[in-house]
């Protein structure tokens, strides 16, 4: 496997990921019964910011301090209710005492943040059941070990894809999708998309949620194109770009795209997105927008 989440871990995709991920959790709380996540690339749960500048072979700038990094010496009333929530979660996951100063003041460093996994965790109930899957036996060795002591958290090593296909629909007849895959394989779209059909066609009233980069702005569209060739329920895209389409940076931003939503959770994502990408911008042209796919 080339990609490494350490080297990416906290950067600004992360953080608008895990951002939302907390919202949509939160929108389906809003309901007493329980519901199933299944994360269909769990990866290994918690990553080392001190080795995220170190690369397999060469050493290379970390991400973590143009991401969340710019969001831990905000006072909270500065980054709206659920960016606060974030960083609080991402805060007590680090364990990191006060470094210095009078008593109270937050430390600006952190060494451990959380993948995808640890974040819905914090913010699920008793009654919320998890499925973590990850195909890579290294990466799921972690991530069975960091969730050996959690009753109601399974880890599947095994193909995300198929789990969406073999867990679906669960016992509890609500559950949220997250599908972040590394990007890695060419047809990586037309995965997803696949994917997306058969969870459809299992638990049409499941809630999904695809993490994507923007790096050519036609293979999204073309993505979108396809998505709305299967019918699908109301969905909409919400994106973050942290610079404009001549700046010099590889990542200029990246989605989520929700199929079936929380009622009126795009209300609050929206402002969130604008916040989010005057922190995060690092060259002019950066913005926060959400657009309906499939309207309500």
């Amino acid at each position: 496997m080339n990609y490494r989440h350490q080297f990416h871990a906290g950067n600004f995709a992360d953080v608008m990921k895990h951002v939302l991920l907390l919202q949509l959790a939160r929108g389906m709380q809003r309901k007493e019964k329980g519901f199933f996540y299944l994360d269909t690339h769990a990866g290994r749960g918690r990553y080392d910011l001190a080795a995220a500048g170190l690369g397999d072979s060469l050493a290379r700038k970390a991400e973590h301090p143009d991401g969340i990094g710019r969001l831990l010496g905000a006072d909270g009333a500065e980054l709206l209710a659920p960016i606060a929530e974030y960083v609080r979660v991402v805060r007590a996951f680090d364990g990191q005492p006060v470094a210095g100063g009078e008593a109270g003041e937050p430390a600006l460093e952190l060494r451990a943040y959380p993948g995808s996994p640890w974040i819905f965790e914090a913010a699920a109930r008793e009654q919320d059941r998890l499925a973590l899957c990850e195909k890579h036996p290294e990466e799921a060795a972690f991530l069975t070990e960091e969730f050996s002591h959690k009753r109601r958290v399974t880890v599947h090593a095994m193909d995300g894809y198929t789990a969406v296909r073999a867990m679906l629909p669960p016992l509890e007849k609500r559950a949220l999708v997250l599908i972040d895959p590394p990007f890695e394989a060419q047809n990586e779209f037309g995965q997803v998309v696949e994917a997306l059909g058969e969870g459809l066609r299992r638990m049409p009233a499941a809630t999904f949620a695809v993490w994507y980069p923007l790096t050519e702005r036609a293979r999204v569209d073309e993505f979108l194109f396809k998505l709305e060739a299967l019918r699908p329920p109301p969905c909409f895209a919400a994106e973050l770009t942290i610079a404009g389409e001549d700046a010099p940076v590889k990542l200029k931003g990246c989605g989520l795209l929700v199929i079936n939503p929380p009622w009126q959770i795009d209300r609050e994502i929206a402002p969130v997105l604008e916040v989010l990408a005057k922190r995060l911008a690092v060259a002019p042209g950066g913005a926060g927008k959400l657009r309906w796919v499939v309207a309500e």
